[in-house]
């Protein structure tokens, strides 16, 4: 086939991308076209994605695309994270600037959620594990608070929907981001109207359920006027990031049975589940808290949010502002240096979601459960690290519980790939074979659903072959594994406090 290049945008929490995949009908070549930054801006007491610095950035990208890519160009796609959301008015106005997760209006929310649907009813409803940061809490948070914005609310757009009604116009919510609202059923595989009534929200404003891998449609006129790419459509991806970075997972398995490998969709946060073949809603997932999201092809995405390099990309700002630029190879060099196994924190403890000094805290949590306080910015990257791989060792063997299957290979995507030391504690923590990559795992999802949509690669099992004969992997196997035994005691005790 001649070539064809489909563009990816993929945000993150922290940063954002425009890539063109260019696909020759055996392997794909990722090109990353434009970056940008992204993360909270504080107004007014309440923190915001900065959206319209966003849109402006996509636009530029696609713009850049458009010049360096040509007539190539077949589609183009956007995954972003979960949860977030925007609220369309009366003629598709857009009302307010939408929340970014870790604004604190959320605080308190599951006594009034609970008070209202008892937690075992929303569990039983959506399958999804509890936390404070998603969507149902945001919602019911602005009913709590009269808001003006909620009750002038037509239309409910996550945001990767939102950015597709902003290049085409057409509305619709996507599934794998749907998924991550808690207020969809994933049995049914639509909004449990059970959870909206029971919690008070508009019925109306949520829309269609719609497949990843659809076509959303062309670009709005106003955009090609702007961008250009004539001919170009819109398709959805798995548009949560970690569905498509699932996608990307180059496993020689196909959706449909059980696999032996689980993943590590590793950056700022680290998402470590299976690729069900079906939704797995019982008592035990829910004395887990584990989560039940929706993947491509009908899978499911059972896993579980670890707060994952968040720790450490916030440590590295705090050190920048004291006048310490450290690299990721520096601080990795600095932890190798560190005491092995001295302390550990817990990453998902409240103290670490949002703290103003990230090392502060980490110390603190040490001093407080009578551990080694790290004494070094080394010793503090190494007590997170290795604690993040004491929480993949809890997760891979819950996973194991919950699935009824060994699981004998974990597969680590994403920016955390790059982390060989993290890679090869994992590997040694939870004792069995890690493979690390691809690095730009949500992104080369994106595209290789939109290859499939396109009519261009028959399958995922296909698409996963592509995958593997493109990108590079590394393999970990263990190497220290009963040192690790040995310490996870300790860590145990330390989660309990």
């Amino acid at each position: 086939m001649s070539k064809k290049t489909y563009l990816a945008v993929d945000l993150g929490a922290s940063s954002g991308r425009v890539l063109g995949g260019r696909f020759d009908g055996s392997t794909l070549q990722l090109e990353e076209v434009h970056r940008f930054e992204n993360g909270p801006i504080a107004l007014a007491g309440h923190l915001h994605w900065d959206l319209l610095r966003l849109w402006q950035n996509i636009k530029d990208g696609l713009t850049a695309s458009g010049t360096k890519f040509g007539s190539e160009i077949s589609s183009v796609g956007v995954d972003t994270w979960g949860v977030d959301f925007a609220l369309l008015g009366r003629n598709d106005e857009l009302l307010g600037n939408p929340y970014h997760y870790r604004d604190p209006r959320t605080n308190g929310m599951f006594e009034r959620a609970f008070a209202k649907v008892s937690r075992e009813e929303i569990f039983a409803e959506s399958g999804l594990q509890f936390m404070e940061i998603n969507t149902l809490y945001q919602l019911l948070a602005m009913k709590e608070a009269n808001s003006s914005i909620l009750e002038a609310a037509e239309h409910f757009l996550m945001m990767p929907d939102l950015f597709h009604w902003l290049l085409t116009g057409e509305k619709g919510n996507e599934l794998t981001n749907a998924t991550t609202t808690q207020l969809f059923n994933p049995v049914t595989k639509s909004w449990s109207q059970k959870l909206i009534d029971g919690l008070g929200l508009p019925e109306k404003i949520f829309g269609e359920i719609v497949d990843p891998g659809s076509v959303v449609g062309p670009l709005r006129d106003t955009v090609l006027e702007q961008i250009g790419l004539s001919g170009t459509k819109v398709v959805r991806p798995g548009t949560h990031d970690t569905a498509s970075a699932v996608v990307a997972v180059p496993a020689h398995s196909s959706p449909g049975k059980m696999p032996n490998w689980c993943y590590i969709s590793s950056g700022t946060w680290s998402l470590m589940g299976v690729e069900t073949p079906h939704p797995i809603i019982n008592s035990q997932c829910a004395e887990f808290n584990y989560t039940n999201e929706g993947g491509v092809y009908g899978t499911t995405r059972l896993l579980k949010n670890i707060a994952g390099l968040w720790l450490v990309q916030e440590c590295r700002r705090i050190w920048k502002q004291r006048g310490h630029e450290y690299g990721y190879s520096d601080l990795v060099r600095m932890s190798q240096e560190a005491t092995p196994l001295a302390s550990f924190v817990n990453p998902d403890h409240a103290d670490f979601v949002a703290p103003q000094d990230m090392p502060a805290e980490i110390r603190d949590f040490c001093q407080r459960t009578g551990q080694i306080v790290p004494n070094n910015d080394g010793a503090v990257i190494r007590c997170v690290l290795e604690s993040l791989a004491m929480r993949y060792r809890v997760v891979h063997r819950k996973l194991q519980d919950l699935t009824e299957t060994k699981i004998d290979t974990i597969h680590i995507v994403g920016g955390g790939t790059q982390n060989q030391l993290l890679c090869q504690m994992a590997a040694d923590a939870c004792n069995c074979q890690v493979i690390a990559g691809p690095v730009e795992a949500t992104a080369i999802g994106n595209l290789m659903l939109q290859a499939v949509a396109s009519g261009d690669i028959g399958s995922l099992a296909e698409g996963r072959e592509v995958i593997r004969n493109s990108f590079p992997v590394v393999t970990y196997t263990p190497k220290t594994p009963t040192m690790w035994d040995d310490a996870f005691p300790r860590f145990e005790k330390t989660c309990a406090e």
